[in-house]
């Protein structure tokens, strides 16, 4: 079992920068790949920025690609996005989960921190 948090989302001004955090509890976080997904209001959730179990990969959706950073501390079971350079098209429900360690599918999600950029 594994259970994410995730806290730093609130509202902030385009141009702007946030850090999101997503506090894992359980004994697998360092053996996940972690995600980043975001969903805008009547939009379908989508992929924001993915990293591997060890840190030494990232992938990121062209739309965040050069402003939104994703990194980890397995020893404090913590994923991190750095978001710089918002923009109003940045606004979502941001939520992490963590990729199962047998598939390629993210089966643990949080409940997801709320980032709004206004104009």
């Amino acid at each position: 079992q594994l259970q994410l948090v995730e806290s730093g989302g609130r509202l902030v001004q385009a141009g702007g920068s946030l850090r999101l955090s997503c506090a894992a509890s359980g004994r697998t976080f360092s053996s996940r790949a972690m995600g980043w997904f975001r969903q805008a209001p009547g939009k379908e959730r989508e992929f924001v920025a993915a990293i591997t179990w060890s840190g030494d990969s990232t992938s990121y959706a062209d739309s965040v690609k050069g402003r939104f950073t994703i990194s980890r501390d397995n020893a404090k079971n913590t994923v991190y996005l750095q978001m710089n350079s918002l923009k109003p098209d940045d606004t979502a429900v941001y939520y992490c989960a963590a990729q199962s360690i047998v598939a390629a599918k993210y089966d643990y999600w949080g409940q997801g921190t709320q980032v709004t950029v206004s104009s």
